[in-house]
């Protein structure tokens, strides 16, 4: 499956992005990025959930404030936009009083997005078996509370967000078959992760735009870092670059959990501890059945390029070529 811009051209035909479809349901509305007022040096960090977001937002923070002391919870920093339940005017009120670098977040695909040539996007991907995964532990462990504010915070449009089967053979199938927006169809997976990556990958070419990847963060978070610091026109004093990089790690990220993650971890039982969970791939090996596999792996050569299915699977490894970073 090819999505189509809004002329009818196959995604990625046009020289620049465009806005193709609205994006709205339980969790998510594309169109609070109508009142978004971008300045030059902004930053947008997108990712599909579970992806990596948080890990990049934190990195994105310590480039800019480096030895400095971070001057609120990273959420609160650095808002996601599109989150449907929030209290956006005072979102927006937030961000229009920042005087330092701004870096915000979004979980939508290019096609939803409004494109701004004048700032500079990172978009971090992952294989959709380690997603589906994270997903499992994240609504697993959603609290009562939040289920009623993504559910009954006045907009909703299209079903209400149910708590996952407790059997992790269930939530796959629902992970597979069950969409989460209206109008696109098919399942959650092939319409929410796969078209959001195959949306970002048409444009790897624009220079604003940088993908990154998990593995690639978990293999060598030294290179990953400088990557993103050249790309943002960012130096850093190689001093303080030890403390840079422990800041960033994982480990350091689970220790400062509350100030990292969304509204303090206080959506999950468990906390923040919850929501940071383990940071690792490959947990669904032994999990999933042949048969589960071959229907994840059947659905990527449907919807992704050969060259974008491969990268979403093995990140920089996978490339020959390295076009897709800059």
């Amino acid at each position: 499956m090819t999505t189509k811009n809004n002329k009818g051209e196959p995604w990625g035909m046009s020289p620049l992005p465009s806005v193709n479809h609205i994006y709205q349901n339980h969790t998510m509305d594309s169109t609070y990025w109508n009142d978004f007022k971008p300045r030059a040096d902004d930053i947008i960090i997108a990712t599909t959930g579970k992806s990596g977001t948080t890990w990049i937002q934190t990195i994105v923070a310590h480039l800019i404030f480096q030895n400095q002391e971070i001057p609120a919870p990273i959420w609160q920093l650095s808002p996601w936009i599109d989150f449907r339940p929030a209290m956006i005017k005072k979102q927006f009120d937030l961000i229009e009083a920042q005087t330092h670098r701004r870096f915000v977040k979004t979980h939508l695909p290019l096609d939803g997005l409004i494109y701004y040539p004048q700032v500079k996007y990172i978009y971090i991907a992952r294989d959709g078996r380690d997603i589906f995964m994270s997903l499992w532990n994240h609504y697993r462990h959603l609290t009562p509370e939040m289920f009623d504010i993504f559910n009954n915070t006045p907009g909703r449009v299209g079903d209400p967000l149910t708590r996952p089967s407790d059997d992790i053979h269930e939530f796959f199938k629902d992970f597979m078959t069950k969409g989460w927006f209206s109008g696109l169809g098919e399942g959650n997976l092939g319409l929410s992760i796969l078209n959001n990556v195959q949306t970002w990958w048409a444009y790897r070419h624009l220079p604003n735009i940088l993908l990154m990847h998990f593995n690639d963060l978990l293999g060598d978070i030294d290179r990953q870092i400088r990557l993103i610091a050249r790309y943002l026109d960012i130096e850093v004093n190689e001093d303080i670059w030890p403390t840079l990089l422990d800041n960033a790690s994982f480990k350091s990220m689970k220790n400062n959990a509350d100030n990292i993650v969304p509204g303090g971890g206080k959506a999950f039982f468990g906390g923040s501890q919850r929501f940071l969970y383990r940071g690792t791939n490959n947990r669904w090996k032994g999990v999933l059945s042949e048969d589960e596999i071959v229907l994840y792996e059947t659905t990527v050569s449907e919807i992704l390029p050969p060259d974008c299915a491969r990268w979403l699977e093995q990140g920089q490894a996978a490339l020959v070529h390295q076009e897709v970073y800059h």
